[in-house]
């Protein structure tokens, strides 16, 4: 293993997070908050180990898909922990590992808190925890691998596969560095798009960037106690609503509107069923929950905006969901596991592996009817290959070990098995709040150091696709590492 290429990517992250809190840090100077100096510990801490680790460019600058998921697991873990050192520093999250479990929640965009007064934080503090997740929305390493030119030869594409979300990962541009610049620029385009439209109505500044960071990451956090539904108005939800469903869409698409190529873009196969599951979800909702709104507009309204949150993984709420009927409940529950597209900011199992599943089923049963039949499974209109097959079927397994073991260590704490198991599934799939005692209306406070640490790994997991984190776990990754 290439261990000083390694610490070479580690270095460059803790220098790009030293320059991250900048804003943190005008915001402090701006409000004069007091945590100014705070920031600026850790930013000299950063850059200094930063400094020692890439001042020398490692001569041997080729690395394989080994070293590029041990980097991404390793990056994530060093970002959220010195990520999380202005909290505890700071005071204002006492607990290191309330800290910690904050911040990998922030930067795994998945949004669950321990914090019972979220208003309670201070602005620099808020807006750090809300860029945390429009930080990590996209990908650190997509985003320093569009500024910097860590390495060549196509390397890097080992890196980019072990960070973006979905079941394959492919190149827009025929350079990874071209790639990652173009996925970054859409990004920031339809964030500022959103910070515009809710500045229009009548949103304060500071919260219309806190907000759409928290949207474009799908990450949830908000910064009032209320979360979204501080905000009445339905043109502000509205909004937010609309682009928790668009991060939540694969970004090749909206690559592929901007070359103009309508058609391909527009047959998106994982686009359109995950558009159709948000209508179907959306219309059984709003019509088991109509008596307990106004009006119909309006439990439509709840609806949209609870199902946009929880299949994108975004968390916010503009209700708390946890008193709605056990069958809108259960429709939430599933779009847990659902998530997002591939290559979208979202989380969860994504609906390309969904679709990969039904249609293996299908051939599968099709086999049995027709021995002699030869069907090639096709997504995208593209055949997938015994690769993919096999990724998608040990991911679910993985998936699902991982899973039972984590609610089985949750159990520990005793809580009730809804509590149990929807805080594995918020965490797991970045979701955030999970129902009862997990719910919109509380947070992860109760939940013992034990579990808190599970959950962590969980988050990681569940963002990095589960296979970098166990890669670290595994003894043959580091026995010829040094």
């Amino acid at each position: 293993m290439n261990i000083k290429i390694i610490l070479y990517f580690l270095g460059w992250v803790l220098n790009i997070e030293a320059l991250l809190m900048i804003l943190p840090c005008m915001v402090s100077l701006i409000y004069g908050d007091g945590q100014f100096l705070s920031f600026l510990a850790v930013m000299v801490l950063c850059g200094i180990i930063g400094w020692f680790t890439t001042h020398r460019r490692p001569s041997n600058i080729v690395f394989y898909a080994k070293e590029g998921f041990v980097a991404v697991a390793l990056i994530w873990v060093v970002l959220s922990f010195f990520g999380a050192l202005p909290f505890w520093i700071s005071g204002e999250i006492p607990s290191l590992t309330d800290a910690l479990f904050e911040t990998i929640s922030g930067f795994t965009t998945t949004g669950a808190s321990i914090l019972n007064n979220v208003e309670g934080l201070s602005p620099s503090m808020l807006m750090w925890r809300s860029f945390t997740h429009w930080v990590g929305g996209m990908g650190v390493l997509v985003f320093i691998l569009a500024v910097l030119p860590l390495a060549g030869g196509g390397y890097t594409m080992h890196i980019m596969r072990a960070e973006s979300p979905g079941p394959s990962v492919g190149k827009l541009a025929p350079k990874v560095k071209t790639t990652a610049k173009i996925l970054y620029g859409i990004y920031l385009a339809m964030t500022m798009l959103q910070v515009i439209l809710l500045l229009l109505g009548g949103m304060p500044f500071f919260d219309s960037l806190a907000t759409s960071f928290g949207t474009a990451g799908t990450g949830g956090f908000g910064i009032k106690n209320s979360s979204i539904a501080f905000y009445d108005s339905y043109y502000l939800q509205g909004v937010v609503t609309v682009f928790m469903i668009l991060f939540g869409v694969n970004f090749n698409v909206y690559y592929l509107l901007l070359v103009r190529q309508f058609k391909d873009a527009f047959s998106c196969e994982e686009a359109r069923t995950y558009l159709l599951i948000i209508a179907a979800a959306v219309a059984a909702i709003t019509l088991n929950i109509h008596h307990s709104f106004g009006s119909l507009f309006e439990a439509f309204h709840h609806a949209a905006f609870q199902v946009a949150s929880i299949i994108t993984t975004t968390g916010f709420s503009t209700v708390d969901f946890d008193v709605w009927p056990e069958f809108s409940k259960t429709i939430l529950v599933g779009l847990m596991f659902i998530g997002a597209c591939a290559g979208s900011t979202g989380g969860g199992m994504k609906v390309s592996r969904i679709l990969i599943w039904l249609k293996s089923v299908k051939s599968e049963l099709s086999a049995l009817i027709h021995p002699r039949s030869v069907k090639v499974l096709k997504l995208e209109h593209k055949p997938l290959d015994a690769g993919v097959m096999r990724s998608v079927n040990n991911y679910f397994i993985a998936y699902f070990v991982i899973f039972s073991l984590s609610v089985l260590v949750v159990s520990l704490d005793n809580f009730d098995f809804t509590t149990t198991f929807t805080a594995v599934a918020a965490t797991f799939n970045n979701i955030g709040p999970g129902l009862n005692a997990v719910g919109p209306a509380c947070n992860f406070s109760q939940l013992s150091i034990l579990s808190k640490y599970i959950l962590m790994f969980d988050m990681l997991a569940g963002r990095l696709e589960i296979f970098p984190m166990l890669i670290l776990f595994s003894p043959t990754t580091w026995r010829k590492g040094w």
